[in-house]
């Protein structure tokens, strides 16, 4: 997946005419607190909600504000990875996209970003979680997954954790079924750390709050 096919087509950028009251409704309704501000096609930079509220006259126009922008953008063809590095390390609700020339095409926001995650690691599937806690040395997920379906289930997703000066690592499984004893007792048999066991059929069983944990201290 590339920043070009998580484009948002219904958040509108800001032109510099606008004034600052209608910034900052637009960031209201749309829950955000950046919006990128374009000239035509022209990548001007993102306004803050935070600089924006320090307007004394709100019907000034924003051009006319001696306001910083942040100059961040990812060009369409940056990789999920890149986009979400940019989420985490500058603390954005949005990133602006442009094409090779520098044009803005749109923008990718947070709640969008997290919902296609969200979708991609299986967070809303009914199933069940087990986190394992392994050496690096033995971070073979085919094997993991011959374990699974040997017990006639299926990896949804999963992830991998690393920690700062520790050779183990903490891999994330997502599996189709709810009943996991059986899939348990086969890691144990090979001799895996079950660090935790998470379950659920259709009420939240806590994959949420693993999923955005695992936002928290994704580094990529």
């Amino acid at each position: 997946m590339i920043a070009g096919e998580l484009i948002t087509n219904i958040i509108p950028p800001l032109r510099i005419s606008d004034t600052v009251r209608k910034a900052l409704d637009r960031m209201n309704e749309f829950k955000l607190y950046h919006l990128p501000i374009v000239n035509e096609t022209q990548y001007l930079g993102l306004a803050s909600e935070e600089e924006l509220m320090e307007a004394r006259d709100m019907e000034i126009a924003i051009g006319a504000l001696p306001i910083s922008l942040l100059s961040t953008f990812t060009f369409e063809n940056a990789h999920i990875y890149e986009v979400i590095r940019l989420f985490s390390e500058l603390q954005l609700s949005v990133v602006p996209v442009l094409d090779q020339q520098k044009n803005y095409l749109g923008l990718v926001s947070i709640n969008h970003l997290l919902n296609y995650t969200a979708n991609l690691y299986a967070v809303n599937e009914p199933g069940g979680i087990i986190v394992l806690s392994i050496s690096n040395r033995n971070n073979s997920l085919s094997h993991m997954s011959q374990i699974v379906e040997a017990e006639n289930a299926q990896i949804l997703s999963s992830y991998v954790s690393s920690f700062p000066d520790s050779t183990r690592l903490e891999v994330t499984l997502k599996i189709n079924k709810t009943e996991l004893s059986a899939i348990i007792a086969s890691f144990e048999r090979y001799d895996y750390e079950v660090k935790g066991v998470f379950n659920n059929s259709s009420h939240d069983d806590g994959s949420m709050d693993r999923f955005n944990s695992f936002m928290n201290y994704l580094n990529v």
